[in-house]
């Protein structure tokens, strides 16, 4: 006698009428008597659905809008291993610092004279985080021919979130905690009751 299971699969609990015409013992087993698929497929529940792709947000400035921090665009066109050092540091989330990443773009762009190779991977990855669009090319093509405007539209990026790059990621986590833990505190009433 067949027993409709939820969990996706028939049980076969057979009476002793059927063990005995297929040979078995009365005793229940709950294996399959009949040569019949033992499993129960039910394919009205089955969807061929598709994991849900998050839609991707524009940057919250352009790719030219340098002039905008004027002190972060002299500072990447002077030293543009600052501003990547500062950039990667937050992308990594603090799992490398800033002045690791700054000398490895440094010593990429003296020895191959392609720093940008480098740094168009920090790029894709801030855009995987944020969910951010490719915009207005490639990452790579966007670092290979506009490097200090990519540092600069990256660095806005990150500071329009929220975060001090100056401080780095542990003294934004710290800065952070400190925000919610002022949150939490109730503020205190100055100065006792009056009569």
């Amino acid at each position: 006698m067949a027993s409709f299971n939820p969990s996706g699969y028939e049980k076969y609990s057979g009476s002793a009428a059927e063990a005995t015409k297929f040979g078995q013992d009365a005793a229940t087993t709950g294996i399959p008597v009949s040569s019949s698929n033992a499993y129960y497929s039910d394919t009205s529940q089955t969807t061929n659905t598709r994991p849900q792709t998050k839609t991707r947000v524009p940057w919250s400035s352009g790719l030219c809008g340098c002039f905008s921090d004027w002190r972060n665009c002299c500072i990447t066109c002077w030293c543009p291993c600052v501003t990547f050092g500062q950039i990667a540091e937050i992308v990594d989330k603090g799992s490398s610092s800033c002045g690791v990443n700054g000398a490895l773009y440094t010593l990429i762009a003296c020895v191959t004279g392609c720093a940008c190779c480098y740094s168009c991977f920090y790029r894709a990855k801030m855009r995987q985080q944020y969910m951010l669009k490719k915009h207005p090319c490639g990452d790579c093509l966007v670092h290979c021919f506009c490097e200090y405007c990519a540092l600069c539209q990256e660095y806005r990026e990150l500071k329009s979130r929220g975060y001090d790059l100056s401080i780095g990621w542990h003294g934004n986590m710290e800065k952070q905690s400190r925000e919610v833990a002022m949150t939490l505190i109730p503020p205190t009433v100055e100065g006792g009751m009056s009569r």
